[in-house]
């Protein structure tokens, strides 16, 4: 099993190339969820992932509802600067999902609404908004690999 990554409705390909990276570097599995804001054969998406692509394990979904229902029974976790609690707050597993929102408006308010016990942030000052994705992905991500004890990392 692997920790999976969800991009719902991305919008910078060069954020989804890193995100890709990152996953082809730990075993992790790319979720994308359409619309995309970019064609996957963008030159930026492309050179982002270099040659790692093909050790993606990548799936594309036409809504967020269609990978709640292929994974029922797996634990999400949403990436949200509206979470009262730190993505260290809370014990992960392999297998578990998160969850992240489009660059310009994050994950949408009712997806919010309904996961409440589950919004997860990274804490940082006011003087920005919010980190970038692909560094919020892999900050996230590599707490989860941490506390599984970097299992088929070296």
């Amino acid at each position: 099993m692997a920790f999976h990554i969800v991009l719902v409705e991305p919008e910078i390909p060069a954020n989804t190339g890193n995100i890709s990276r990152t996953c082809a570097a730990t075993g992790a599995h790319l979720h994308l969820v359409r619309p995309l804001g970019f064609d996957t054969d963008d030159k930026t998406l492309k050179r982002a992932g270099l040659d790692y692509w093909h050790s993606v394990k990548i799936d594309y979904h036409d809504s967020f509802d269609e990978v709640l229902t292929a994974y029922q029974g797996h634990r999400f976790f949403f990436a949200t600067t509206k979470g009262s609690k730190h993505y260290t707050d809370f014990t992960f597993q392999d297998g578990d999902f998160f969850v992240f929102g489009k660059e310009t408006k994050g994950l949408p308010e009712e997806l919010l609404r309904q996961h409440p016990d589950t919004l997860i942030r990274l804490p940082m000052s006011g003087a920005v908004r919010s980190l970038n994705l692909s560094n919020s992905a892999a900050i996230i991500l590599y707490e989860g690999l941490r506390q599984t004890g970097f299992v088929g990392l070296d």
